[in-house]
């Protein structure tokens, strides 16, 4: 009989398992927050241009930029929960096994890389959402007819373009339930990654 084969229970939970748990959590983390700062970055810069030219429409068009936010809230719930099930080495020896920290790193990355997705179509969505409401009520046509002067000639100047109400527009109002319908999606996207993360994150294998 050969005594020099490891146990079942050193191949199952080597010392090298807890790095699989903790780079699930970096993943999580990490990839959640990038995919929340490009959403944010993407959609901010739409507003504060738009925010030029008629600040009322700025608190209005922020939603892209909480809902990119809220992606990073995910990725963080995930890290937290996946950082506490890692269990340390005992004098025994270690008890995290490779099963479970491949579980952890799969969730991680379910989280992370579905936050990342979500947060990019958020950007694009909110950047071009915003403008285009920002064009209907500067009343801007993207494709001018050769009557119109060129440099978009309808765009208001003056105090009256200041003072008008950006939210009275029916074809105003259209475009930004439309754009939030997509961002709604956009987000589901991330919570989608965040359901399945939770799920398998529970997968556990002890080396007790």
């Amino acid at each position: 009989m050969n005594t020099d084969a490891p146990l079942p229970e050193q191949i199952q939970c080597p010392s090298y398992a807890a790095c699989l748990g903790y780079m699930g959590v970096a993943s999580a983390v990490c990839l959640s927050n990038w995919g929340s700062a490009m959403g944010t970055w993407k959609a901010g810069v739409s507003v504060v241009h738009t925010g030029i030219r008629h600040p009322s429409s700025v608190m209005k068009n922020v939603i892209p930029i909480v809902m990119a936010g809220v992606i990073g809230i995910y990725g963080l719930i995930v890290g937290v929960i996946i950082a506490q099930s890692i269990s340390m080495p005992t004098a025994e020896g270690n008890v995290y096994s490779t099963y479970t920290g491949l579980a952890h790193l799969a969730s991680g990355l379910c989280c992370g890389l579905s936050g990342l997705a979500a947060g990019l179509c958020i950007g694009i969505v909110g950047d071009y959402g915003v403008r285009a409401v920002g064009y209907r009520a500067s009343q801007i046509t993207l494709f001018p007819s050769q009557i119109e002067k060129e440099g978009y000639a309808n765009v208001p100047d003056g105090e009256e373009a200041i003072v008008e109400d950006v939210s009275g527009s029916d074809d105003q109002n259209k475009l930004f339930i439309g754009m939030l319908i997509m961002l709604i999606f956009s987000e589901a996207l991330a919570l989608y990654g965040m359901i399945i993360a939770l799920i398998v994150s529970q997968h556990t294998y002890s080396c007790k």
